[in-house]
């Protein structure tokens, strides 16, 4: 996919925090941007890990962009964000939020150097997207508010999506479940007691389906889909340093 077809909007920038050498790679998910996991992701560095937040291509600029992206576009743009940390860091985990926790579950397979994965209400299926799985439906559909419990949490994000970002978001699906048995990483599910977007299925089938040797699931009670921006984000950081601590010498 070519990129920067329209103007990135502010705040959805992709961010790096430095720090020491073990490196988090964290995604958004469908339809958000960096700013969704920024927080998180500052919380995360505080604890002294480098922090890297790409920006998936065709989120955070235009539905017309996203509308062009491809499945293999997002995979691809996490491939390459892990392999920056790689650079820098001598052990990188990596972080995922809703289908950012489904491509890292696949990148998870795909590099088994990989120290850990950690995902966020990982989505493996959308019921709300199963009507448009035929290729029935308008050009673009609209999008409700984020499933934030926070009331003064903000995301950016889109206000319609188009089909053809919701068939591609249903190949991601489709690959990560086929892929899960790969996963040999040692695993951290967070998920939401009450989450309007993803069922909590996914969270067992996930931790059913894959190889890993350790696996530890936490229940977040206080916020629903997009965790990284509500009352459970502090949680979540301190959690993951838990997780991380256990796998690095650092």
């Amino acid at each position: 996919m070519n990129e920067v077809k329209s103007k990135v909007i502010a705040g959805a920038e992709p961010f790096l925090f430095i720090g020491n050498g073990v490196g988090i790679l964290l995604s958004h998910g469908f339809l958000g941007t960096p700013q969704s996991v920024r927080e998180l992701g500052k919380l995360l560095n505080k604890f002294g890990f480098t922090v890297y937040a790409p920006r998936l291509s065709g989120h955070g600029t235009s539905i017309y962009d996203i509308e062009e992206a491809k499945y293999s576009d997002w995979l691809k743009d996490l491939e390459a964000g892990y392999l920056k940390l790689k650079e820098t860091c001598h052990d990188v985990f990596i972080v995922g939020q809703s289908m950012g926790g489904a491509l890292c579950l696949q990148l998870a397979a795909k590099f088994p150097d990989i120290k850990g994965v950690l995902t966020i209400n990982a989505a493996l299926h959308v019921p709300a997207y199963d009507q448009y799985r035929n290729g029935n439906g308008p050009r673009f559909v609209a999008e409700g508010a984020p499933d934030i419990k926070d009331p003064q949490a903000f995301e950016i994000t889109y206000d319609s999506v188009p089909i053809s970002a919701i068939h591609e978001l249903q190949k991601v699906i489709e690959a990560t479940a086929d892929q899960l048995k790969n996963v040999h990483t040692p695993i951290l599910v967070f998920t939401s007691k009450l989450d309007h977007v993803v069922p909590p299925s996914d969270s067992r089938k996930i931790l059913q389906d894959i190889s890993s040797k350790f696996k530890q699931q936490i229940v977040l009670e206080n916020s629903f889909h997009v965790a990284s921006l509500d009352f459970d984000k502090g949680f979540i950081a301190k959690s993951c340093y838990e997780f991380i601590k256990k796998f690095t010498n650092n």
